[in-house]
């Protein structure tokens, strides 16, 4: 190695101090059943926090969701809500690799994540529901929104589920399958 300027190398990389301490074997017993009760504790704590997580190895986190679904303020649609629920739905835990662009073709993805079609439930959302809007003359992209407990969010906070005014609109409600 070339150097600029004379460097010492036993001080650069001198070996560090190491502290050993030896200890009985008199308590371990005490000592290991405690750490099996602290350790039991924390898989239960870790298993009630994933109580609502996906199945089919997807672990998405509905309060994460719905946290990042509440962040959302505009009251303004900006055209990217696809992209809207799939980085929410990241940054809870899904891995979403391959994605559609529309939002009406949304539906297969959800159900790769672990979510289910279910009857239309608007009256009484859960946390983290999804519903998609299928394509209408007037929108080639389709839309989709999930319910952050308080409201219906897209890319921008919606007034309630019924963002196109044309009645001949067809929705596909989707909940996760742990909440059903």
């Amino acid at each position: 190695m070339i150097y600029d300027h004379q460097a010492n190398m036993s001080a650069v990389h001198a070996p560090v101090q190491a502290n050993v301490i030896i200890r009985s074997q008199s308590g371990q017993n005490a000592k290991r059943q405690s750490q099996r009760n602290t350790s039991a504790s924390a898989r239960k704590n870790q298993s009630e926090s994933y109580k609502n997580f996906g199945s089919k190895g997807q672990r998405i986190d509905i309060e994460k969701f719905t946290s990042y679904l509440q962040g959302i303020t505009r009251n303004t649609s900006t055209k990217m809500c696809a992209r809207s629920i799939r980085i929410g739905l990241q940054s809870s835990g899904a891995k979403i690799v391959n994605h559609p662009v529309a939002a009406a073709d949304w539906g297969t993805t959800l159900q790769q994540l672990g979510y289910r079609k279910i009857n239309l439930s608007f009256d009484r959302p859960k946390k983290g529901d999804i519903y998609i809007i299928d394509r209408t003359s007037e929108h080639k992209y389709g839309h989709i929104a999930a319910y952050s407990g308080t409201a219906w969010v897209s890319d921008f906070r919606q007034t309630g589920y019924a963002v196109y005014r044309s009645p001949n609109v067809k929705y596909t409600y989707y909940r996760l399958d742990s909440y059903l």
